[in-house]
């Protein structure tokens, strides 16, 4: 129970660093103003206000009072009240008093005022309005065959100084978390710095000197990146050098073994040979493509259906049907996806008689389907046709048709592009394979 309640809050936090920073920063700030705002307000507003209203309501009913003693003018006893208690009032013989109550449940005012008068006054002796006049209150009380009508300035029941709290509540969380949201937006920063970095370099497109910034662990895990992309660089330059002179001196002997060749009379063993030196040369140039997958050239913006349309017109092949949706586009390495392609549609080819084409686009991947009816590729095999020189040709055709490179160099192309490839059963009752590339 408490690992399925942990794993509902993980889901409702926001998965960015920023916004869960923001969180622990503001979350507090917010309740504990919230705390302050209900307190001040249940505690010292309401409480102000419903002893603000009560004093109003005992003076009404003292005017009231000596209103009916007779003792006291009547005209000066309302100047008297006027002068002095702000209460501005006069007596209306008038006996359609009833009139309708607005319900303002949500205002404090008139509940508190409302709550007092029905308690001093009585259910039906009075009306109030709150909302008539700006600054005063209008409110009647039945008396005799008539009616008083007072009209009360509303800071009689109401205290002022509640809305300056609240401004003054209200503005300085704003402004500790404007500056909180400055603050966080420079520490995270660095953070996608490095991730946008090590995403860059993951598909083998080249960085510009690497500057760490931040606080000192995120200077730290950026400064080791750094080695350890420099470390990486060097090794596959040392690579290419190598290979590059492994070419240059497997290419001498093998050329000279092609003119000594010319020089046998049993043109059987002469063949038999010749076949062997070509193996070996497509080896090698194999080999050296799959070791040295282009770090110089740079990605690009293309359009990937117009990619995939003009690789199939290529083939000039009645055989290959396609179904693509136009304008896809993405960037990476337009040459190595084409080579890929052109991978898989030659394998395609060689073992099948029919072939269908498919480009769609999913939320954020786009996806590239070739099905086919060949005889296709058991399915414990599937992981393991991406592994250099792994060949299922000695049942499938000619051994030496190929050297099992295809799908690695494939593989390591959509790879390094951010993406993946997997191989399914076709509904050809062929092979199918999946390519998926982010956007």
């Amino acid at each position: 129970m408490s690992y399925g309640l942990s794993k509902f809050i993980k889901n409702l936090l926001p998965r960015r660093l920023f916004y869960r920073a923001l969180l622990i920063v503001a979350v507090p700030i917010i309740v504990l103003q919230l705390i302050i705002t209900i307190v001040f307000f249940d505690s010292l507003w309401i409480k102000t206000n419903k002893g603000m209203t009560r004093a109003l309501v005992g003076e009404m009913k003292t005017f009231i009072t000596a209103y009916d003693n007779g003792k006291y003018n009547n005209n000066d006893l309302s100047s008297l009240f006027s002068i002095y208690l702000d209460l501005n009032v006069e007596y209306k013989n008038d006996k359609l008093f009833n009139k309708q109550l607005k319900d303002r449940w949500f205002s404090p005012i008139d509940r508190t005022l409302r709550r007092e008068l029905k308690s001093n006054i009585g259910i039906g002796n009075y009306w109030f309005d709150t909302t008539a006049y700006k600054d005063l209150l209008h409110i009647n009380i039945k008396h005799n065959d008539g009616y008083f009508e007072f009209f009360i300035p509303k800071d009689r029941v109401a205290s002022t100084s509640a809305r300056m709290f609240a401004l003054w509540i209200t503005l300085p969380a704003l402004l500790m978390i404007s500056i909180a949201i400055i603050f966080l937006k420079n520490q995270t920063r660095p953070i996608v710095n490095l991730a946008k970095a090590a995403e860059k370099f993951g598909r083998g497109e080249n960085i510009d000197e690497f500057t760490p910034s931040g606080a000192l662990e995120i200077r730290q895990a950026g400064l080791e990146f750094d080695k350890m992309r420099k470390r990486i660089m060097r090794h596959l330059n040392q690579r290419s050098e190598m290979l590059s002179g492994i070419s240059h001196d497997l290419r001498t002997p093998l050329t000279r073994l092609k003119l000594q060749l010319s020089f046998i009379k049993d043109e059987v063993l002469s063949k038999k040979m010749s076949l062997d030196i070509d193996e070996m040369e497509k080896m090698l140039n194999e080999y050296l493509q799959f070791t040295s997958l282009s770090y110089l050239e740079k990605n690009e913006m293309f359009d990937i259906s117009e990619l995939i349309e003009s690789t199939i017109n290529k083939y000039d092949k009645n055989e290959i049907s396609k179904e693509l949706i136009p304008r896809v586009y993405m960037n990476g390495k337009k040459s190595l996806i084409q080579r890929s392609l052109n991978n898989l549609i030659n394998n395609s080819i060689k073992y099948a008689d029919k072939i269908n084409i498919d480009l769609s686009k999913k939320n954020n991947n786009i996806i590239i389907t070739i099905d086919d009816d060949g005889i296709g590729i058991p399915e414990n095999e599937y992981q393991n046709v991406f592994k250099p020189f792994y060949k299922l040709d000695k049942s499938r055709g000619n051994s030496k048709s190929s050297v099992g490179l295809g799908l690695s160099i494939t593989s390591d192309i959509i790879k390094s592009h951010g993406g993946n490839i997997v191989l399914e059963k076709s509904p050809l009752d062929g092979l199918r394979v999946k390519i998926f590339l982010p956007l």
